[in-house]
């Protein structure tokens, strides 16, 4: 079946093993920056649910971006269809995360590294999957209210790494702090 697809959709498939990759990647960037606040915009400053989502939001952006730039005109990249699906992509992730996570977590009581990477995983996947099939049957947005609600989620996600509000979404699970500071 992959064989027959067309190299937009084989795009969207390949981006669940890379997104992956890279929103794992994601997790150590702060840390490894020397906590540099500038990086701590688009990583992950703490252990909260909150900022663990971060590691999902820019590598999909980027991901979905980037082959648009580079070959919507080799394609033909419908730019609604394309822009819309990323956005159902980005948005199935961010809400995936924080349900699976608390689902398991509050339903067994337990937190396990290799569930908590599962769960990255299977956001990603998810979110790949329901956008491809978006991609595939819908006739999408308009492209500029997709790329708003993009910058609306990155600018929330600056601000809440400042400013988060104090409920056990934005805390750190390990310190009980919030955001970078508090």
């Amino acid at each position: 079946m992959y064989k027959t697809l067309l190299p937009p959709q084989k795009w969207i498939i390949k981006g669940i093993f890379y997104i992956f990759l890279i929103g794992s990647g994601m997790h150590f960037l702060y840390e490894i920056s020397g906590k540099n606040v500038i990086v701590g915009l688009i990583a992950a400053v703490n252990e909260s649910i909150w900022e663990h989502s971060k590691m999902v939001l820019l590598p999909i952006i980027c991901w979905w971006g980037l082959y648009y730039i580079i070959k919507v005109k080799k394609y033909n990249i419908n730019k609604n269809k394309w822009f819309t699906s990323a956005v159902v992509s980005v948005v199935t992730s961010l809400i995936i995360m924080p349900l699976l996570y608390y689902f398991y977590t509050e339903a067994f009581g337990v937190e396990i590294l290799w569930v908590d990477i599962s769960i990255l995983f299977l956001a990603v996947l998810f979110g790949q999957l329901l956008a491809f099939h978006f991609y595939k049957y819908s006739q999408g947005i308009n492209s500029n209210i997709s790329i708003s609600i993009f910058i609306l989620l990155v600018l929330i996600f600056m601000i809440f790494t400042f400013y988060p509000p104090h409920i056990p979404l934005f805390m750190d699970s390990i310190t009980s702090n919030y955001g970078i500071g508090s």
